[in-house]
């Protein structure tokens, strides 16, 4: 990344490149985190999306269901990439779709017993993980991360999202050709589950 701002520095002294120093490096940790990640997912033979749904049903308690547009809010996903990954999901047996009960013509998605089973199993292996990558800075330091992230975030993000982001300028990825940044339910490292 120094490397990469001492060039923009020197081709094109008219610009102040010191933001790269931060975004830059973000933007290179948080694609070395996703694989990290989803090296957990993959292991338990999920997308990071599917781990999102079934997270997300897993949340909400007893029984486990949640309606589609609920499961596309709390993934921060268009409905249309919901209902792909719901559909993997079931013809993997991991959720059940019916009629609400409260709405006839809405539907409800339901964890199935192993799809519990599998998300507790993984989200168990993906906090072992998260903590394993955390475990690189001190417990002072990843605390004062935390506290500047969460500011930064609560700065940067809508105050009421209405859905996800669909349009964003290119950026530069550090060592790579311009790359549009992914829509907050896609590979980008939440980790959170």
């Amino acid at each position: 990344m120094a490397r990469i701002q001492a060039e923009w520095a020197r081709e094109r002294p008219d610009v102040d490149v010191s933001p790269q120093a931060v975004i830059g490096r973000l933007h290179r940790l948080g694609h070395l985190l996703t694989a990290r990640l989803d090296v957990v997912y993959r292991a338990h033979g999920l997308s990071e999306g599917e781990f999102d749904v079934l997270a997300a049903l897993r949340r909400a308690g007893e029984p486990f269901e949640r309606a589609p547009g609920e499961l596309a809010a709390h993934t921060m996903v268009t409905t249309g990439a919901m209902t792909k990954r719901i559909d993997r999901l079931q013809r993997a047996g991991l959720v059940t779709r019916r009629r609400s009960a409260a709405d006839g013509r809405g539907r409800v998605v339901a964890l199935t017993p192993a799809g519990r089973s599998l998300i507790d199993r993984a989200f168990t292996e993906h906090m072992r993980n998260e903590r394993s990558l955390l475990d690189a800075l001190d417990p002072r330091e990843a605390e004062e991360l935390e506290r500047l992230l969460t500011g930064w975030l609560a700065r940067v993000e809508p105050v009421e999202s209405v859905g996800p982001v669909e349009s964003v300028e290119p950026v530069e990825s550090v060592g790579g050709p311009a790359t549009a940044p992914r829509t907050p339910g896609g590979p980008a490292p939440r980790g959170g589950g």
